[in-house]
């Protein structure tokens, strides 16, 4: 019965399993082939050239403006957003009416497609002809090589905050009411309630969250190919983008992947953080 009872749950499985492995893990291993080649993505002829694609990206001064660039993103999205996204969780706690509508209207620019949103951004508030930057008489900053990169990431945090609103909200709706009422009961305001009541009670969704933000920030491009195309200058380049333009402008399919394994790198290093850190919590 028992042998029975373990079958059954290796078949549940399995058509999970079988899913990960033809869309995870063969592309992961064909990407890896490829990032030794000079395949061109056309035709089936390819060469294996060692580390050359690996040499001439690190060579390439766009690599480390784009290294750079989503460092800041990092930088920004670990910062911005999480704070703006804890502190209306917090006041939405102490709401009672309407907590579900605003959490809605929060959440709408998240479930929208990035197209959507960049367009409205575009048409209505960075137009310089028609927009709310034009209707002032100010350049939009994503025409600029100093901005270009933060105009972009204000769009992407405006639809990414919302998301961390509910996230937050929802674990802080999970901390014990009794700890909250003892906290109150001894006399602690509203700021030492969160500080050491709320705080401690989500710090798990806090840490998985910085990590989720850390691998969205390396795997970053919709909003900065939408919004910059990775311009003016290559001033506002992210690995995404830099990799978009191996693949389909100069049709450099292994430099393409060899940035697709960079990136991928860093999201493992936030990865392996995450594990460690869970089970230093876990043996504390």
């Amino acid at each position: 019965m028992a042998r029975r009872r373990e079958l059954i749950g290796y078949g549940l499985i399995a058509p999970a399993l079988i899913l990960s492995i033809g869309i995870v893990v063969v592309p992961g291993i064909f990407t890896v082939v490829l990032s030794f080649t000079d395949w061109s993505g056309i035709g089936p002829s390819y060469n294996f050239i060692g580390l050359q694609n690996f040499r001439d990206i690190l060579a390439d001064n766009v690599f480390g403006t784009a290294l750079l660039n989503n460092i800041k993103w990092v930088v920004l999205f670990l910062t911005v957003p999480a704070i703006i996204g804890l502190l209306t969780a917090t006041l939405l706690l102490r709401r009672r009416k309407m907590r579900t509508f605003f959490q809605v209207i929060y959440l709408m620019p998240y479930v929208l497609a990035p197209v959507v949103n960049a367009l409205v951004w575009q048409t209505i508030i960075y137009n310089p002809n028609g927009g709310i930057f034009g209707f002032f008489g100010l350049q939009p900053p994503t025409a600029s090589v100093r901005t270009s990169l933060y105009g972009a990431a204000i769009v992407d945090m405006w639809h990414y905050f919302g998301f961390l609103t509910v996230v937050y909200l929802g674990a802080m709706r999970q901390t014990p009411m009794d700890q909250v009422e003892a906290a109150v009961v001894d006399g602690a305001g509203s700021w030492k309630v969160f500080r050491h009541v709320y705080l401690p009670s989500i710090r798990p969704t806090l840490l998985l969250m910085g990590v989720m933000t850390v691998i969205f920030s390396f795997l970053a491009f919709d909003y900065v190919y939408l919004l910059t195309q990775g311009g003016p200058a290559r001033s506002s380049e992210v690995m995404g983008t830099y990799a978009y333009a191996f693949a389909f402008s100069s049709f450099e399919f292994g430099k393409a992947a060899a940035v697709g394994l960079i990136m991928s790198f860093f999201g493992l290093i936030a990865s392996c953080v995450y594990t460690w850190l869970s089970r230093r919590d876990v043996t504390e």
